[in-house]
């Protein structure tokens, strides 16, 4: 009889054991994929990622779309997340730009009167923080903490390596909530058309947010009037509506010059 209890309890034991090993397997085998596409980026940064949907959610999008209203109409930005290219389609002009070139087709004989390679872009790099600091050629540094209203927010510095795209010495601060990792506010300083780096860091608060497609994107945001570095008081609200975020891609027959459009020179 005790024999055949040894014997049974051998046979659970190594069962079990069999069972334990499989299940090892399998989790480390999940974690090795995801640390693949993770452990590239800093701690800091991928808490701010999680907080929105996570880095791997955003990867897999390729389509960006969505509308502000302006003073002229309803101005439409259209985006392929995986080649940067873009197009603009506002009631007097149309701003594209399909990987080379930039072009710019004015309607009804209105002219244009901003700076195209400035705005192209623009709205486009403001409304996908944090996932847009993501790109290749970014290095992460911490920042001096931000405090506003009585709240503290730790603060993660974005700059850029030498020729990465059109103003590598722009500078970001991300401002985040330390206990959920969301994103609060973003510092900002604008260096297009000048030489070296700038001191002066203009403010936008990010406390609206909405899910689209498991990413936490904005609904509206808050530009902030700003002395010495350091946000003030509320100056305007921008809104986002119509917000598509799709793993499909744009078609990029889109995204080509019309042959009454302009091409325009860098």
């Amino acid at each position: 009889m005790k024999k055949i209890v040894y014997v049974v309890l051998v046979a659970v034991l190594i069962s079990a054991c069999k069972n334990e090993t499989k299940t090892e397997t399998t989790v480390v085998n999940e974690v090795s994929k995801e640390d693949i596409t993770t452990s590239i980026y800093p701690e800091t940064i991928t808490k701010i990622f999680n907080a929105h949907g996570g880095i791997d959610q955003w990867n897999k999008m390729q389509t960006l779309s969505f509308t502000m209203e302006k003073p002229e109409g309803k101005e439409v930005t259209t985006t392929h997340l995986k080649t940067r290219a873009e197009r603009i389609d506002t009631p007097t002009y149309t701003l594209g730009y399909d990987g080379n070139n930039l072009w710019l087709d004015e309607k009804d004989g209105n002219e244009y009167k901003g700076r195209p390679w400035f705005y192209k872009g623009l709205m486009m790099y403001f409304y996908t923080m944090p996932f847009i600091v993501g790109d290749n050629g970014i290095i992460y540094e911490e920042a001096e903490p931000l405090t506003f209203e009585g709240k503290t927010y730790p603060g993660l510095l974005i700059s850029y390596e030498a020729g990465i795209g059109v103003s590598p010495d722009d500078q970001y601060i991300i401002y985040y909530d330390a206990e959920t990792g969301q994103m609060q506010w973003l510092a900002y300083t604008v260096t297009f058309g000048k030489n070296g780096k700038s001191k002066e860091f203009k403010f936008i608060r990010y406390n609206n947010w909405q899910t689209v497609n498991g990413l936490v994107v904005p609904k509206s945001v808050d530009w902030y009037k700003y002395e010495n570095s350091v946000p003030t008081e509320k100056r305007n609200t921008v809104e986002f509506m119509d917000v598509v975020l799709s793993e499909d891609a744009p078609d990029n027959a889109m995204f080509s010059k019309p042959e009454t459009a302009k091409v325009i020179e860098q």
